[in-house]
C-alpha cells in the first residue's frame, strides 16, 4: 500500500513512478521489453452527489471525470463511448467555457466485478481543489455557484455522477495510458445534496479497507 497525498498532481507523480519501478530498467534507463501490468486500487473518501447515496455508503467508480486539466497534458485517444459521455457532460454543464476542458476515463471492469454487493456504481468527478472547486465558500465568491447542481443533475442514459473527490480521474486516465488495471473505491463521508455528514468516518474507512483486502485475497 502507498499513500499518494491529495490531488491529481500527486497522482501524476505516484502513477508515473510506480510504472517506472515496474517497467523501466534503471541500469540502462530504457523501457523493459516485457511490460508488467499493475492492479491499482484507490481507497479513499468522497462526497456524495446523489440523495440516494447516503453517508457511510461505498462507491465503485465506473469512470473518472476530471475537471482538473492533468490528462490534457498527455497524448491520448478516447474511446467512442467516453467521447459521447464527455460531449454530453460539456453540453449539459457548460463548465468548459469557464474552467477547463474536462476529460474522462473508464475504470477496470475486471476489478469492478469484485465490488458489486453493497457498492453504488457511477461516474466520479475529480476536482482540482477542496473549497471553490467543490462548491465550498469561506470568504471568496464562487465563479460557478451552481456547480453542485450541474454535477448532480447530469444524465446520459443510465450514467450519472455519483460523487466527487480529488484523485480518481488521474488514476484512471494515467492507468489506461500506461496499460494498468485501476479501480477507485470511495467511502462517502458527506452527502452534499442532503447536507449530512458521517459520524463514524474512521469505522467506515476501516470497513472499506477490510473489504478490499479480503477481495484482493481472492485473486
Amino acid at each position: 500500500m502507498v499513500s499518494t497525498g491529495i490531488g491529481t498532481d500527486n497522482i501524476d507523480i505516484v502513477l508515473n513512478e510506480l510504472d517506472a519501478l515496474a517497467n523501466i530498467d534503471f541500469t540502462t534507463r530504457t523501457i523493459k521489453p516485457e511490460l508488467t501490468q499493475l492492479r491499482i486500487m484507490r481507497i479513499g473518501t468522497c462526497g456524495s452527489l446523489q440523495a440516494d447515496i447516503p453517508v457511510d455508503a461505498f462507491v465503485a467508480s465506473t469512470h473518472g471525470l476530471g475537471i482538473d486539466n492533468l490528462l490534457n497534458f498527455y497524448r491520448r485517444e478516447p474511446q467512442e463511448e467516453d467521447t459521447q459521455l464527455l460531449q454530453a457532460f460539456t453540453t449539459q454543464t457548460q463548465l468548459h467555457h469557464n474552467i477547463t476542458y474536462p476529460y474522462i476515463s473508464r475504470g477496470s471492469a475486471s476489478l469492478s466485478k469484485y465490488f458489486v454487493n453493497d457498492f453504488h456504481h457511477g461516474i466520479t468527478v475529480s476536482c482540482p481543489g477542496f473549497y471553490g472547486p467543490q462548491g465550498r465558500i469561506l470568504r471568496m465568491g464562487l465563479a460557478q455557484p451552481n456547480l453542485l447542481s450541474k454535477l448532480t443533475e447530469f444524465r446520459l442514459g443510465n450514467h450519472r455522477i455519483c460523487n466527487f473527490e480529488m484523485e480518481t480521474s488521474a488514476i484512471y486516465g494515467l492507468g489506461k495510458l500506461l496499460g494498468h488495471q485501476c479501480l477507485s473505491l470511495n467511502a462517502v463521508v458527506a452527502n452534499r445534496v442532503n447536507h449530512t455528514f458521517s459520524t463514524k468516518v474512521h469505522q467506515t474507512i476501516e470497513k472499506l479497507i477490510t473489504i478490499v483486502l479480503e477481495k484482493a485475497g481472492e485473486w
